[in-house]
């Protein structure tokens, strides 16, 4: 069996911990079960390895966070949990500097807001190797994505769902104008690649008698789309695809059949040296990522969001009953 010790989550001796520190971040203070290894064996040399794992600081990054502190845990490295960072490019920044070596990223975030492209590409696979061959320039390394793809979508509520057989929002165009009303966030409504240029895609037009009424359009703060969809306000609800307030409020993702929305598959991200220097690193994080679809990933936020659960526990948890890790 192979025994592991606490996380030193307080440690910031090593240079690189004080460059951390002198930014302003520390490192992350809850702490994690101690663990044996499951199914994730450990690497041959990897226990003298002082390795940062970093994450963003909303609750999917959190879990995806604590997720690689395990599994870099359970490969026998001295990890420090530098997750829970406030924005994505403090976090990206980390990964670029080399002060982390590890975390989890989306493919579309990466294309189009730390790459600069304007405009995704729509096939996942395509996507993520061409963020892979990109990110390479930066000594970065993309391990391969898993099938969770955290994107824009439209949810709607069961009875809604059954009384016109909806599945896709290209059925959209099967129910009457007049049940056509959406819940969109402000900055969805607004950008180019939102809610306009979606119903064009699906071939109907906004204001229209025969496509969607203007006054069937309600602009909201994020927080109240989901519940505003769930008590009927609207039938269809601009969501996040792997919310856990999907499952939580009963609702329904449609698939977007004609693949308008970008992609942004999560993909475990490493310092190019480390995987280098330990090429089994990505096989053990494949083993991790391969599990992690949109329904695993709504239940594990819902877990946080929803129970008030940590995402520490949360992660752990899911692990041990994959059989990944082992509670000491």
């Amino acid at each position: 069996m192979f025994g592991q010790k606490k996380l030193r989550l307080a440690a910031l001796g090593a240079v690189g911990m004080l460059a951390l520190a002198g930014c302003g971040l520390q490192p992350a203070t809850s702490t994690l079960p101690d663990l044996e290894s499951g199914t994730i064996k450990p690497i041959d040399g990897a226990g003298d390895k002082k390795v940062t794992v970093t994450s963003k600081n909303f609750t999917e990054q959190l879990v995806l966070g604590k997720i690689a502190v395990l599994t870099a845990e359970a490969v026998g490295f001295d990890v420090t949990d530098m997750t829970n960072v406030p924005g994505s490019q403090p976090s990206r920044n980390l990964m670029v500097s080399g002060q982390a070596q590890l975390g989890w990223e989306y493919t579309g975030t990466a294309w189009l807001t730390y790459m600069g492209k304007d405009k995704a590409i729509p096939d996942a696979q395509e996507q993520w190797e061409a963020v892979k061959k990109e990110d390479a320039k930066n000594d970065l390394t993309w391990g391969k994505p898993a099938p969770l793809n955290n994107t824009y979508a439209f949810a709607v509520r069961q009875d809604f769902k059954d009384k016109y057989g909806v599945k896709t929002l290209e059925d959209i165009a099967k129910v009457p104008p007049e049940e056509r009303s959406f819940c969109v966030e402000s900055e969805f409504n607004s950008r180019s690649d939102g809610f306009n240029p979606m119903l064009e895609k699906y071939g109907l037009k906004r204001g229209a008698p025969d496509g969607v009424p203007e006054d069937k359009v309600s602009v909201m703060d994020t927080g109240t789309v989901y519940a505003a969809t769930a008590k009927g306000d609207c039938n269809f609800g601009e969501v996040f695809t792997t919310d856990g307030r999907i499952p939580a409020l009963n609702l329904t993702v449609l698939e977007d059949n004609r693949e308008f929305f970008p992609k942004y598959n999560g993909s475990p991200v490493f310092n190019s040296d480390l995987v280098k220097e330990y090429p089994e690193l990505q096989d053990r994080f494949e083993q991790v990522s391969k599990l992690l679809d949109d329904k695993t990933m709504q239940d594990l936020n819902y877990q946080v969001d929803v129970e008030g659960k940590d995402p520490g526990d949360v992660a752990f948890d899911w692990m041990a009953d994959k059989g990944l890790v082992k509670k000491k």
